[in-house]
């Protein structure tokens, strides 16, 4: 089991690293798939041998209230059908911690439950919020999970300049399930989690 990592340095990397995936030009991305909420688009990962992914949709409601349903915290489990159970392990100053958390089977259970150990850092990203994460070994893997990694991900969302009570809601997601899979159902079932991710995250705005 590794020690915590030094919370600061760990979220100006992550933070720096997120922020360069935003500026990736649009020619290197390929559409993966649409919805009437949400586009996916993928490219080849620099950290490992899946995809990177992007997703982006706007959300009809204030930056900080999404985000809030977002990161880690109450509202999370309450909407995400992904994510089974979320438990707080480590809090650091300044929106850092770090939080175990499970996914449902997948495709018919091809893709068996998941579980992370993710460090979350949430901070302000021009008119809005990025909250962003990295996944760590740390923690024992229970039993009957395989341990997936996040390499780093996170959610840019800003308001609309015209429509300030929208948000534009911009994903980056690059995610090693580990075990033996087919890269085939991987890459199906990440398109379309984050279209659902999108849909569900509306439902749960407005209720």
């Amino acid at each position: 089991m590794d020690r915590l990592p030094n919370s600061a340095p760990l979220a100006t990397k992550l933070r720096n690293t997120l922020v360069q995936y935003h500026s990736i030009g649009d020619s290197e991305w390929r559409v993966a798939k649409k919805t009437k909420d949400a586009t996916v688009w993928r490219k080849p990962s620099e950290e490992f041998s899946g995809y990177l992914y992007k997703a982006q949709g706007v959300v009809e409601d204030v930056t900080n209230r999404i985000v809030d349903h977002i990161r880690p915290g109450p509202y999370r489990l309450d909407w995400d059908s992904l994510m089974t159970t979320m438990d707080i392990m480590e809090t650091f100053e300044e929106n850092c911690c770090v939080m175990r958390y499970t996914t449902a089977g997948q495709l018919w259970n091809i893709i068996a439950p998941r579980e992370f150990v993710d460090f979350s850092y949430t901070t302000s990203y021009e008119d809005g919020l990025l909250t962003c994460g990295i996944s760590l070994d740390y923690g024992e893997v229970r039993p009957n999970f395989v341990r997936g990694f996040n390499h780093p991900c996170g959610w840019f969302c800003v308001p609309l300049k015209d429509y300030p009570s929208h948000s534009l809601l911009t994903g980056y997601i690059q995610t090693e399930l580990r075990g033996m899979l087919p890269q085939s159902a991987v890459d199906t079932a990440m398109s379309s989690t984050l279209a659902n991710f999108y849909s569900d995250l509306k439902k749960a705005l407005k209720t």
